[in-house]
């Protein structure tokens, strides 16, 4: 409950996640008035429907995978996911999180509300039939899933959707080829359900190698997950049998059929309806148009961070970074910049892919001079004791100063061993300082030595 009658604060903090949060903390640390606004149950994207819940499912699918891999090196016995109790294991974690995060904001003396914020004008905000007005706005709604411009779109679910499936359905249509689409793909596939990915493209997830993407696609093909390239959706229909995605490949019309359709094709930030254009904010396609120092272009008041400002990789790290960024130059002016060197993104398909710095292309486009390591690592220790067949790694080194430009891996432990190449890409480490650690043996980290 509200405690500031006058509805007139310092700041007015739109959003709840983790760019939001940190925010709205800091600002209220320093002793500012602060108002938080959320449509939607507190917490955000990452912690009630994206990296945490689907995090829960993703670990049930690799010990799923794993057995399968093991079953003729010595392991007896065939695990199995049960999806509803694996559903009921995800909300031990989701559910708690609204009301606590109300409440540590009300602990902190920040006045929560509920509802769909709208500014009337530079500095008021409406919410739920209230008034309210600030000498600043912080704008961190988030992003919600593209607008996919087809007939029967409103048909597919979104990812928040899919993690609240009580049952999984048989057959299960992925619209697009990001990380969204072959993430619940491979969860889908190891629960036992038909996945279908189409995406319009040659090359499905963008940002990633593509040789490396070009294993894991592979790969997905030979879980008996149908990978469909080059294939445009032009419409979904419902029918008494579940639903039809029609698609044009080529010059060919084709069709397929789901019993589910799940939406995986982009997300754009959740700003339409704020009435930005009342508040003097410039905003795009890409979000709230912000400098470096993370504030509105158009109206110096506003600021905003996360997946609804127009900068940056669009990842939960970076969103909370972002908040810290914005925070420090709303309290002391703007003396602190973003800087988006060295950040690590990883898909969580089984086995993982993550990247960190440049791709080969780019390096290129950049005239820089570099030498590549490349190699499929199935056959490597680290691979072999799991039996794990598709694992492979690319490393840019630059020629001279030896720096290490950009690190792709796939396969097990990715997620944690790319860890290690982002700091050497942000701190500008050469590969051999990293060569010269030592590393644990054996484990996945200790491969670094043979990479580079």
């Amino acid at each position: 409950m509200e405690s500031n009658s006058s509805g007139k604060y310092d700041l007015i903090v739109i959003g709840t996640g983790a760019a939001a949060t940190t925010i709205a903390t800091r600002c209220r640390s320093a002793g500012w008035t602060v108002a938080i606004v959320d449509s939607r149950p507190f917490g955000g994207t990452c912690a009630l429907r994206g990296c945490d819940p689907k995090k829960v499912l993703v670990g049930a699918a690799e010990l799923v995978d794993w057995n399968r891999r093991m079953l003729p090196h010595g392991i007896d016995g065939r695990a199995a996911i049960d999806w509803p109790a694996l559903m009921q294991f995800k909300r031990s974690f989701t559910v708690p999180v609204p009301k606590s995060r109300e409440n540590t904001f009300i602990e902190a003396g920040i006045d929560p509300f509920h509802g769909r914020a709208r500014f009337t004008a530079p500095g008021v905000v409406e919410v739920a039939g209230r008034t309210l007005e600030a000498r600043h706005a912080a704008i961190a709604a988030g992003a919600k899933p593209a607008d996919l411009k087809v007939p029967g779109a409103e048909h597919a679910i979104g990812n928040d959707r899919f993690l609240e499936l009580d049952h999984l359905p048989r057959r299960i249509g992925f619209i697009g080829g990001g990380y969204i689409s072959f993430e619940f793909a491979h969860i889908a596939a190891r629960a036992g359900a038909e996945a279908t990915i189409l995406h319009r493209s040659a090359h499905p997830l963008p940002g990633f190698d593509t040789d490396l993407v070009d294993l894991l696609v592979q790969h997905t093909r030979e879980l008996s997950i149908d990978v469909q390239l080059e294939t445009a959706l032009t419409g979904i229909e419902k029918n008494p049998g579940g639903y039809v995605m029609r698609a044009r490949t080529g010059q060919q019309d084709c069709v397929f059929e789901a019993d589910l359709v799940a939406h995986g094709a982009g997300r754009a930030p959740d700003i339409d309806d704020l009435g930005l254009r009342a508040a003097g904010v410039e905003f795009g396609p890409k979000g709230v148009t912000v400098n470096e120092h993370m504030q509105s272009v158009s109206n110096p008041a506003v600021y905003a961070a996360g997946d609804c400002a127009d900068a940056g990789p669009h990842l939960t790290p970076v969103a909370a970074y972002q908040g810290e960024i914005a925070a420090a130059n709303l309290l002391e002016g703007n003396h602190r910049k973003a800087d988006y060197t060295g950040i690590p993104s990883v898909v969580f398909t089984t086995p993982p892919l993550a990247s960190v710095g440049l791709q080969e292309r780019a390096a290129r486009d950049l005239g820089l001079r570099f030498r590549v390591n490349y190699g499929n690592t199935a056959g490597w220790y680290s691979s072999r004791r799991i039996a794990e067949e598709c694992s492979g790694f690319k490393v840019l080194v630059e020629e001279g100063s030896g720096r290490v430009l950009g690190a792709h891996l796939l396969g097990h432990g990715a997620e944690e061993v790319i860890n290690a190449f982002a700091l050497a890409v942000r701190l500008g480490l050469t590969a051999a300082q990293l060569k010269s650690a030592i590393y644990t043996y054996p484990t996945n980290s200790s491969n670094i030595v043979y990479m580079i």
